[in-house]
């Protein structure tokens, strides 16, 4: 699957009507972005359950700033609509490949669960 470009418009639903979207947080003058941008798409082409979308830092600074994006690229995964893993810095495909392994193996129903006994304290 090909990456998809995210706005403010569409962020919600994206992240709403998709269990795992990973989102790559750039902007056109970063170099390591752009160094990046050929490996996230790659990857993405492996996978065709996962939304690989892109966030371009500087027309959706709304999102940066809700995310507190402070160096970029930034990679951010969602599952179930929750962020489970955010770290700023380049990855390389084999480093990406892993982490969609790990994401893919966490226990969904007790990180719910976590959450909820958090929202009650």
């Amino acid at each position: 699957m090909a990456t998809i470009d995210i706005t403010s418009q569409t962020f919600e639903e994206t992240i709403e009507k998709n269990d795992i979207v990973i989102v790559d947080f750039w902007a056109e003058w970063c170099g390591p972005c752009k160094s990046f941008a050929p490996i996230y798409e790659e990857v993405s082409n492996k996978f065709d359950n996962i939304v690989f979308g892109k966030i371009d830092t500087e027309a959706e600074q709304e999102l940066g700033a809700h995310f507190q994006i402070r160096s970029i690229p930034t990679l951010m995964i969602f599952r179930e609509q929750v962020v489970i893993f955010s770290q700023p810095g380049m990855l390389n495909a084999q480093q990406l490949e892993e982490v969609i392994g790990k994401v893919k193996e966490i226990d969904m129903k007790k990180v719910h669960a976590e959450i909820a006994e958090q929202e009650q304290k």
